[in-house]
């Protein structure tokens, strides 16, 4: 069971994936475009909003990598991307550039089904009652508009996947996070050896704080154990 008509949009330029992943998805109860490259993607986009995108890597024209940093400019809407299998430089730039998940070819219509679910359930993690703004340190979470702000009002727009892990640690504040237990709430599953999508998610959790440096003070790294978020964590209704 899916949540009810959430809108997916697959971009890729082999039909005959997007013939499968169309036929698979819409018959699970999603409601499923299809785009061979940028420009049909973007008139895609145009016609109306989606609550996912399925990004393939290597196109011709605009590759995936293009088309997540232009999409990023003006939408958080949730990004899975299929990447070259075994290449670990794609996975890893593509959750740079603001990618949610990926996904190596070949992959199973099943298992990106699951992929599809998890996100949209994280997109909408946020509930009516929970409070709306988790301060710490010097910035506030707006969980509603999933923004930080700092104190001096300025806006910072998160992604998915960050918003994710900062929920995660705001949960946990001044525990050790080991790896796996990152991995499992941002990407739904263990991390694996040598796997840096870990790593990435944190430092650019890092940037979007100004934690940056070789000493980080907010997110800490604890050496052969994982990560832990050193603030004292308040919530306030409005």
């Amino acid at each position: 069971m899916t949540d009810a008509k959430s809108s997916l949009l697959v971009v890729d330029d082999d039909a005959a994936i997007r013939e499968l992943l169309q036929e698979h998805l819409s018959r699970v109860g999603y409601d499923v475009r299809t785009a061979a490259e940028g420009d049909a993607m973007r008139r895609q986009l145009e016609a109306g909003p989606v609550d996912l995108i399925v990004l393939d890597v290597m196109m011709p024209g605009d590759d995936g990598f293009t088309l997540c940093r232009e999409i990023r400019e003006h939408s958080r809407v949730p990004i899975i991307m299929l990447t070259a299998s075994s290449d670990e430089t794609d996975r890893v730039v593509g959750l740079e550039l603001g990618a949610d998940d990926y996904l190596a070819k070949p992959f199973s219509a099943r298992e990106l089904q699951a992929r599809v679910k998890a996100l949209l359930r994280r997109a909408r993690f946020a509930v009516a009652g929970n409070p709306r703004f988790v301060l710490f340190d010097r910035w506030r979470l707006d969980t509603l508009a999933h923004e930080l702000l700092n104190d001096t009002g300025e806006r910072t727009p998160l992604s998915g996947a960050d918003f994710a892990l900062l929920q995660l640690f705001l949960a946990h504040p001044n525990e050790v996070l080991d790896r796996d237990t990152i991995s499992g709430v941002t990407r739904g599953r263990e991390s694996m050896p040598l796997d840096r999508v870990v790593d990435v998610a944190v430092s650019r959790l890092r940037q979007r704080l100004g934690d940056q440096g070789r000493d980080p003070k907010l997110i800490k790294t604890v050496r052969g154990s994982g990560y832990l978020l050193a603030a004292t964590v308040t919530h306030a209704p409005e």
